[in-house]
């Protein structure tokens, strides 16, 4: 099975900039997307074979997420089950046979981390949601995470340590997250490479010169670590300032 995340900042501007060609090239069996930036009504696609779930934020043109699957789940459910998380239309669940696919659009602790508090509330209540997941079936969990785990992970961490997306804080929860049985499948396959990131900033021509961090994953339950293919992020893969990032499964 093939599995693809995408942030798309906007779907609507990303339509305009060959959205429709790039999904039909990718040809994954579950194609999610984060930050679609859309209300219900706003956005029609026609994508044959695929069933399609959105979530849609509160506040207009903020946040969202996305689901097309060509296997029809089980259940759906969108958000986590908490009233202050469950606005912003950032999580969506599917239950398919063997396993959860979740799509997550984690909040941005923002500019002189005016949302870190926020984040760390929001850190722990999801991980709890994967868990209570993780205890009924194997759980794969894939979106933009705003978060650069490693060094490794991003090009610049000097000058980055305490900026948003890179606080002690927010590494040590997804170091957390993985310590409680989840799988970081890209740096499964390549542990030490470097140079591969998912988002870049508009400014300073930073894609060209590859000056990124590796925020959109795809983690999956221990379990489920024998079933593991592939993994890659598609950089050359344009229409956002993130790209689209790839798990397959036997």
């Amino acid at each position: 099975m093939k599995f693809i995340s995408w942030n798309v900042n906007g779907i609507r501007a990303c339509l305009t900039k060959g959205f429709e060609e790039r999904f039909r090239e990718l040809d994954a069996d579950i194609f999610s997307l984060q930050e679609t930036k859309c209300q219900q009504g706003q956005v029609k696609l026609e994508l044959d074979g695929y069933y399609q779930y959105w979530n849609y934020a509160n506040r207009r043109g903020y946040s969202g997420t996305a689901i097309f699957t060509k296997r029809k789940p089980l259940s759906v459910t969108y958000g986590i089950g908490i009233e202050e998380h469950d606005k912003e239309g950032r999580v969506i669940t599917l239950e398919f046979e063997d396993f959860y696919f979740v799509t997550v659009y984690t909040p941005n602790s923002q500019r002189e981390l005016q949302r870190l508090s926020y984040r760390m509330e929001w850190e722990r209540d999801f991980l709890q949601y994967l868990l209570a997941l993780q205890e009924k079936k194997p759980v794969i969990c894939c979106g933009d995470m705003n978060v650069a785990h490693r060094e490794i992970d991003l090009k610049n961490p000097k000058t980055n340590r305490n900026n948003a997306g890179f606080t002690e804080q927010e590494r040590a929860c997804f170091t957390k997250t993985l310590e409680s049985g989840f799988v970081d499948t890209f740096r499964y396959f390549y542990p030490d490479l470097e140079g591969a990131y998912s988002w870049w900033s508009y400014q300073f021509h930073a894609r060209e010169k590859n000056a990124g961090w590796r925020i959109d994953y795809f983690i999956v339950s221990q379990s489920l670590k024998k079933r593991l293919e592939s993994a890659a992020i598609h950089g050359d893969i344009m229409g956002s300032d993130h790209c689209p990032v790839e798990l397959q499964l036997k």
